[in-house]
């Protein structure tokens, strides 16, 4: 497998849990202490890294700094979405299309040869 597939495929993973820790408590914890949705939020977060760190790590052999944080927003969007829509019950909306295509520009400008 390509590093750059690799790497794409553990930003997915560590963006699943990092969407879940930074908002599922907005929706799930609303009635609890705020340090209970922070402790949850920070168990959470342990995966997210767990995913992030090699990612980062093998995708830095064969990309740039900047490359792998294009590639880390698009993927963050693209799970953004469903999780807002999906999880939240949040309204799709088409800010979320001009975002991606805002995406798609600077991910061109970064990987261009």
């Amino acid at each position: 497998m390509s590093p750059i597939l690799k790497t794409a495929l553990l930003l997915i993973c560590s963006n699943v849990f990092m969407i879940f820790a930074w908002y599922a408590h907005l929706r799930e914890l609303g009635s609890r202490l705020w340090i209970v949705a922070v402790l949850i939020s920070w168990g959470i977060a342990l995966f997210e890294y767990m995913f992030q760190v090699p990612a980062n790590r093998i995708g830095y052999a064969v990309l740039s700094v900047g490359q792998l944080k294009i590639l880390q927003e698009v993927i963050t969007l693209s799970v953004f979405v469903p999780f807002s829509v999906l999880f939240m019950k949040e309204p799709l909306k088409l800010d979320y299309l001009w975002a991606g295509l805002c995406l798609v520009g600077a991910a061109y400008f970064m990987f261009r040869g």
